[in-house]
This record gives C-alpha cells, sequence and structure tokens, in this order.
C-alpha cells in the first residue's frame, strides 16, 4: 500500500472472513487512519495463547504516515489489541466518552495509560487528519456511544458502519442519526464498508427493550437467589437487570473482575444508573433472604476460570448455587462455545436450579447488537454506494451480504469481496484490488507479544497430546563412560512405576546408543542428544504407538 499520488486506499488487517479482532486502514496519499483494533481469543489449536491481535508490519513500516486511531465502540473485537499496539505504536486514540473510559482500564493495566494521547469525541465531532476530514454518525449497538464514521477524501467519501442495528426503541434514548446517514448518501458514498455478522438472519434484529420485559417477568417469578449471566460490556443490558432488580427489591452483587470494571466505569460515566444502596459485596450474602438477591455475573460463554462456571461447579468461596435458585443464561452461545455452556447448564440442573437458557428467540433473554437482513438493506438504501466492501464477518456472512447489496441496486462488479490484507485501490473513483500488504496473527502469551511461533506451538501441541520423556546420563570427562543413568522422568507419556518394562527396553537402547558412539570415537554432544532421542522414540512408539517429546539431558563429570 505504498502511496502514490493521489490515491485513495483501504485495507483490512483484522475482521473479514472471520469474528474478532477487527482492524482497517484508511490511506489517502500520504496520510493513513487506524480505523479500530480489536483481539479475538484463541481456539484449542493455540495452546497457551492469551489473544490474538492483527498483524500490524505495515504500520510499523508506515508510522511516519499515521494520523491518528478512530474507534467505533468498546467492544474487545474493536479496542483489545490497543494496549499491545501502544506497546510498539503510540499514536493518537479518538472515541466516544465511554469507549475511552474502557481503553484507559486497559492502557492503566499495561502501564501505558500516562503517554497515551487520548481524545474524546461524539456524534458532532469533526476531525481533519491530514488531508482526511471525518466525521461521524450515531448507531444502536450492545454497548452505548457506537459511531459509525465518514472518511471525505479529495477521491471521494468512505463510510465504515461499525457495528450496528437499528434500534427504534433504545434502552438509553440514543437513537440512530438516520437523517444523517440519508444525508450523507444524497451527498454521495464513494465505497461503504457495512458488517455482516447478521446478514444471514432475515427480518429486524428486536428491540433490546423486549429482554427487559422478559427480565422483570423471570424476576417477579424467582422464588429464591436470581443468577444473572451476560456479556459484561452489554451496558444496556446491565441497567435492565438494575431496574428489574429496584422493582422486585433485591440487593445486586456483581461477580467476575470485567463485569465489576466494566459496570464501575459505565456508572462513574453516568451511563449507568444504580440506586444508592443496592450494590453489595459478595461477602455480605448471608445477611440477606435468597429471594433478595441478585448475581449479575460473567460466564455466558462457559467460560472455565468465569464466575458462572465456578459457581456451576460449587468452586466459588463465597456463594452458592441452591435448590430452587433461578439462573438465568442472557445469551447465546457463540458458535464453537456450544459444549461449555452445556457443561455449566448440567452442572446447574444437577444443583436443582431452575435454569432459563438457550436461543435468545426463545427465551426472550437475548436479542442480537448487530443487524438483521432488513437492517442491512435499509443501511446500503441511506449510503447507495458507488463501491460496496462488507466487513466484520466469515465468508458465508460476506457472501449473503454481497447479495443482499445487489438486490437492492449495488452492481454486482462493484461489490469488492476482500481477505485481510488485500487492498483495495481507488483512484479517479475506479477501484482496483490487486495488491497484498503484511497481514496475519500476532499471538499474544503473557507478556510476550509474536514472540510465540509455529515451533514453539507444534511443541506445546506435541506436549499436550502425548506428554514428555526426560532422559538423564552422567558422563566422565576422563573417559567418557556411563558414570551414573540412563534415567527416565515421564510426564504426561507414561506412569514410570507400572510401566517397568518399557523403562528397561528405553534404558538398555539409551546404553547401547552411546556405547556405539563412543566405540565410533564420537563425542559432540549434538550427536549423543540426537542419536539418543531417534533410538528412543523408535522404542517408544514401537511400544505405545505414541510420540511423546524427549529431551536428553548430558551431564558430564
Amino acid at each position: 500500500m505504498s502511496p502514490k499520488v493521489d490515491k485513495l486506499s483501504i485495507a483490512a488487517l483484522g475482521g473479514v472472513n472471520e469474528i474478532g479482532k477487527n482492524m482497517y486502514i484508511l490511506q489517502y496519499n500520504d496520510d493513513i487512519i487506524v480505523i479500530d483494533c480489536g483481539s479475538k481469543f484463541p481456539d484449542d489449536s493455540l495452546p497457551g495463547i492469551d489473544v490474538i491481535i492483527p498483524d500490524i508490519t505495515y504500520l510499523l513500516e508506515n508510522r511516519e504516515l499515521i494520523r491518528g486511531l478512530v474507534v467505533t465502540h468498546g467492544h474487545e473485537d474493536h479496542i483489545g489489541g490497543i494496549p499491545y499496539v501502544m506497546k510498539q505504536l503510540n499514536i493518537p486514540i479518538y472515541a466516544t466518552r465511554l469507549t475511552l473510559g474502557l481503553i484507559q482500564a486497559k492502557l492503566k493495566e499495561h502501564g501505558l495509560l500516562s503517554t497515551a494521547q487520548l481524545h474524546s469525541i461524539d456524534s458532532n465531532s469533526a476531525l481533519t487528519l491530514g488531508d482526511i476530514a471525518v466525521r461521524f454518525f450515531s448507531t444502536n449497538h450492545s454497548i452505548p456511544d457506537c459511531l459509525g464514521i465518514t472518511f471525505e477524501t479529495p477521491q471521494g467519501t468512505v463510510v465504515h458502519t461499525g457495528d450496528f442495528k437499528f434500534d427504534f426503541t433504545p434502552v438509553n434514548e440514543q437513537y440512530a442519526d438516520i437523517h444523517k446517514m440519508a444525508q450523507i448518501g444524497s451527498n454521495g458514498v464513494l465505497a461503504l464498508l457495512s458488517e455482516s455478522t447478521n446478514a444471514e438472519r432475515p427480518g429486524f434484529t428486536p428491540s433490546e427493550r423486549v429482554v427487559g420485559e422478559h427480565i422483570e417477568e423471570a424476576f417477579k417469578k424467582a422464588e429464591g437467589k436470581i443468577f444473572l449471566s451476560t456479556f459484561a460490556s452489554n451496558v444496556h443490558r446491565v441497567q435492565q437487570v438494575i431496574n428489574a432488580a429496584e422493582k422486585t427489591n433485591r440487593k445486586l452483587i456483581l461477580l467476575g473482575r470485567s463485569m465489576i470494571n466494566v459496570v464501575d466505569i459505565a456508572s462513574s460515566l453516568g451511563y449507568l444508573r444504580v440506586p444508592d444502596g443496592m450494590l453489595i459485596q459478595a461477602d455480605a450474602v448471608k445477611q440477606y433472604a435468597p429471594d433478595k438477591l441478585v448475581i449479575l455475573c460473567t460466564g455466558s460463554q462457559g467460560e472455565p476460570m468465569a464466575a458462572l462456571s465456578r459457581l456451576a461447579s460449587g468452586a466459588h468461596r463465597q456463594i452458592h448455587v441452591a435448590p430452587g435458585d433461578t439462573v438465568i443464561l442472557a445469551s447465546s452461545p457463540i458458535p464453537g462455545n456450544e459444549r461449555n455452556v452445556a457443561r455449566i447448564v448440567d452442572q446447574l440442573f444437577e444443583r436443582k436450579a431452575i435454569v432459563i437458557y438457550g436461543s435468545g428467540t426463545v427465551t426472550g433473554m437475548h436479542v442480537s447488537g448487530h443487524a438483521s437482513q432488513e437492517e442491512l438493506k435499509l443501511m446500503l438504501t441511506l449510503m447507495k454506494p458507488k463501491y460496496f466492501i462488507p466487513i466484520h464477518g466469515e465468508y458465508r456472512m460476506l457472501h449473503q451480504h454481497r447479495l443482499i447489496a445487489e438486490a437492492v441496486g449495488v452492481e454486482a462488479e462493484h461489490i469488492l469481496i476482500v481477505n485481510n490484507g488485500d487492498v483495495v485501490d481507488l483512484t479517479d473513483s475506479v477501484a482496483r484490488q490487486e495488491r497484498k500488504i503484511p497481514n496475519g496473527n500476532t499471538l499474544v502469551d503473557g507478556l510476550g507479544i509474536g514472540d510465540v511461533g509455529h515451533i514453539v506451538l507444534r511443541d506445546r501441541k506435541v506436549l499436550s497430546e502425548d506428554g514428555i520423556v526426560i532422559v538423564v546420563v552422567s558422563i566422565a570427562k576422563s573417559d567418557g563412560k556411563i558414570v551414573s543413568g540412563p534415567d527416565f522422568i515421564s510426564r504426561g507419556f507414561v506412569y514410570v512405576r507400572e510401566s517397568e518394562g518399557l523403562m528397561e527396553e528405553a534404558q538398555r537402547i539409551a546404553v547401547s546408543c552411546i556405547k556405539q558412539l563412543q566405540d565410533a570415537d564420537t563425542h559432540t554432544w549434538s550427536s549423543y542428544k540426537n542419536t539418543l532421542k531417534d533410538a528412543i522414540g523408535k522404542c517408544l512408539y514401537t511400544y505405545t504407538k505414541r510420540r511423546p517429546m524427549i529431551v536428553p539431558i548430558i551431564i558430564e563429570i
């Protein structure tokens, strides 16, 4: 994406053909604007990895051209990568008040807050970043203060919708700027980047207010303690839980670090209204009757270490799920999490709890924050783009969004489905998709950013599947004879005391290998280690059909 004279370029470093780690780049000549900087969680193929963020090689190579990072809203898949990227690239950040509050908490945790360049914006803000004029419009989503963005350049206007739906009865009465969207479309949109998460779902996404009605109804029927688990960032739903607790005269306990943090930030900034005296600490649970308590917790996706998982297994130190308590999962399982959620539901039923779970459309306890097909059509109709780039979704969602765009009149050849790293160049209002920039996943493990690669992951996979065998041999420095050993230490492979025959055979082969090397007058440590690994590996595979990691340790005495 090397800038050329009067060229506008758009690229994704994350967020297309996947769900999560959203990051997009808009470049006009020598000015780069970054849109969002998200993260996503790893699957089982990445053992030990904490989080995945986009590869920012291109940004590091062009850091002098970056004018700022503009953030659409405060969900993890849009802000989760910021502290890790900021350690390598300290650029100005523009976000709404709530989004900034969540970002500040992350930067403070990483020790980066004092050096961060943070700027508060709203739907009426107007920025000039290089030769690009940046304007905003309000949208609805499952977190307050969400923005769509327009980028006005001499080549034309580019619109990024952010995550959105059209909620005509929003809980917080922050309405979508439909009139402003129509005005943007009337002025002409060269390219529209619009999210595709619910492109497969027909109709309209229901209003969040519907969930509040079902929560209140369930609270009135409940006789014991009420446990409700939802995404901590869904501030609208948290407020509706607070409202229902107030109407049923119940105290509220928060469980889970992220839930406590979000409620603290949102209430301090005025996005949550919590009645005085409603919040109590978990250690005060015994001071109140069960029918006077609501426990709002994290873990609706079955995360093993989250609060709901510990409650379901009986591992929580202070609060327990008793027979007759009501447990509400105010969410739908994200694809891939179904098994974990089912495990928790089973455990809750074993505790004789009343469990309300399953698809949000069935229970009424969850609605999506993303636009369904009719809303996607409405956005396309309002914007009337010349070119359309579906983003934020797996390939089938992007494909379905393309069909939707064609149905409302966007020319088929003007709809561009890109992959992460693909560049769309727009010159003289003509789009070309011919180049790529570096892209991929950067893996975060503890304090390490990008230092865990294929070889380390391969070793972790071997350890998790077949275990490890350590061979310790002491050899005399004077004549090279074995002083002690070989001794075998097995972890995750076999229990040594129950596999004496196998260990004796492996020991015999190890001694034979060492003697052969000595007879051949070979005394390099690499020869010893490689020969032992190969011979012992063949022996263990012959007897067990397993391939543990073998680590020879040669001690010279």
